[in-house]
């Protein structure tokens, strides 16, 4: 398996949160700009959240695909220079939020504005773009040409889920799937196109990343959303009924903060299938994955060692029960198809010997979130005197606090804990945390932009547990300033975890022109 032995730093930043005029962070200016950020502060790895579409509460967790890419972060001026859109139609939005997302209002205008591209397109506009959206749609047809007929199936029966379908489609019966196919054939090829674009603007900001010394972090949830393309494609690699109804769902076990568990509601993998296909979904996932990131952080590792499996009618998950998962064999299938993997494992909460056992025969590093560290004396595995170098350690996740709020919320006795461990009081908590998580031995160290920005709870990207008012953050552009980066390089080159990395020959910082193409981003008005 593929190992990441030399010291490197990064930074957790999802592109919905980057500054924008059109309600929401996207693949223009700002995500170049926030790339050369990175590089003056010699991080070598820029981790987000999974780039799929959204789903239920907008959850980048929830999506209806494995594989495609959400269109709300197509950058528009893009799209403007590529001449798919009047200059002029973008500069008619609203007035949206700067500090957070505003979902609705962001689909609300910028779908109609995918649709004009597209109609665009089909009268001959961006011509040169033919060929290459024709290759993008062969090469990606295993699973492009599912989702796009999805999402189609899924605008004409009003969004609902699949399940609710009529029988015909919903269980892909042959000649009612080609009949509705037919009929949409022109929503298909929308969503085609939208995925193109996509691809095509992401792919160039990734290149851009890696020319300067910058790998992307990709995340891998491993469980995916029943109402999804990939579900209703492969409903033989999940345990359903003959409907197409679940049978199991996943969850989580009662444990000191839920005594009733977790009841997620994600279908559960019919592993023996999966295996007599010879894996061939999760090759194709992570190859796909592969091809868009860097790295890629499985999430819920602990589901391939074993998952907690819930009867899908039973009230709350507490009916639920341990069953074994794939372990080593599916990794190895995927390692004998791809190649050396790079992955990092999500292996936090309820971690027994096997799960240990399985991350460490496969050799990839494991979590250490300095969050968790302080409440359970010196033996804590998070404290990073117990730290391994194959390992990555965190301020925090998405999912946590940031450190400002954390600390600020601790009971007296840890907060206490906190100072002594750290020899500090806390006053610059949010950097005494990334120096900590800098100077341990693990080999990756990682903070997301809120600590690094000391910013309160008020910027937090999710809490789980709560269906409202998350992956919504969004920073404003003078707070990703120079002298940020100037201290991240500081403490990167203290404790030995930086690469030099050299612009190319002429580069200016503020010229925004994308790497291999035939226009300038127009600018977003951004100092």
């Amino acid at each position: 398996m593929d190992q990441i032995r030399d010291r490197q730093s990064g930074i957790i930043c999802h592109p919905t949160s980057f500054p924008g005029p059109h309600g929401i962070g996207d693949f223009g200016e700002s995500a170049f700009r926030f790339v050369d950020w990175l590089a003056r502060g010699r991080q070598s790895l820029w981790q987000v959240l999974p780039l799929g579409p959204i789903g239920p509460g907008n959850s980048p967790y929830a999506s209806p695909s494995a594989f495609a890419g959400n269109e709300l972060l197509i950058s528009l001026p893009w799209l403007a220079g590529d001449g798919l859109l009047d200059p002029s139609r973008i500069e008619e939005g609203p007035q949206f939020p700067t500090s957070y997302v505003e979902y609705d209002d962001v689909r609300a205008f910028k779908q109609p504005l995918l649709r004009e591209a597209f109609d665009r397109f089909r009268r001959g506009a961006a011509s040169d773009l033919r060929p290459a959206l024709e290759a993008f749609r062969q090469a990606q047809v295993g699973w492009l040409a599912d989702y796009a007929a999805f999402m189609a199936l899924k605008s004409a029966h009003a969004g609902i889920a699949w399940g609710a379908w009529p029988s015909g489609i919903a269980l892909r019966e042959p000649a009612a799937l080609a009949a509705a196919k037919e009929s949409l054939k022109d929503e298909i090829r929308y969503h085609e196109f939208t995925q193109f674009l996509f691809h095509r603007q992401w792919n160039e900001v990734r290149q851009y990343a890696n020319n300067l010394g910058i790998r992307v972090v990709g995340d891998l949830p491993i469980f995916v959303a029943y109402d999804s393309a990939d579900v209703w494609a492969h409903r033989d690699l999940f345990r359903l009924d003959p409907s197409g109804h679940p049978t199991v769902v996943a969850g989580v076990p009662p444990d000191a903060f839920t005594a009733e568990g977790q009841f997620w509601g994600n279908p559960v993998y019919d592993w023996r299938r999966n295996a007599d296909t010879g894996y061939g979904w999760w090759i194709d996932r992570v190859r796909s994955g592969l091809q868009h990131v860097d790295i890629l952080r499985i999430d819920h590792f602990r589901a391939f060692a074993a998952s907690w499996v819930v009867p899908a009618d039973a009230p709350t998950a507490a009916a639920g029960h341990w069953e074994p998962g794939p372990g080593r064999a599916i990794f190895d299938t995927m390692e004998n198809a791809l190649g050396p993997l790079s992955f990092i494992v999500e292996d936090l909460g309820l971690i027994t010997p096997d799960v240990v056992a399985l991350r460490e025969a496969l050799g990839f590093p494991g979590m250490k979130v300095l969050q968790f560290a302080f409440d359970s004396g010196p033996t804590n595995a998070y404290l990073p005197h117990n730290y391994v170098p194959d390992s990555v350690a965190y301020t925090g996740t998405h999912d946590n606090q940031t450190t400002i709020g954390w600390f600020r919320t601790l009971p007296d006795p840890v907060r206490a804990s906190v100072q002594r461990y750290l020899g500090h009081d806390g006053s610059d908590i949010a950097w005494d945390l990334i120096r900590t998580a800098q100077a341990s031995v693990s080999d990756l160290a990682i903070a997301p932009l809120q600590d690094v920005m000391r910013l309160d709870d008020d910027a937090r990207m999710n809490t789980p547990g709560s269906a409202a008012g998350n992956w919504a953050w969004r920073y404003a552009p003078h707070q990703l300033h120079e002298g940020l980066a100037d201290g991240l390089r500081e403490v990167t080159d203290t404790y030995g975890r930086s690469r030099l990395i050299d612009r190319p020959r002429g580069h200016d910082p503020y010229d925004y022109t994308v790497p291999g193409a035939k226009h300038t981003l127009l600018m977003e008005g951004l100092p």
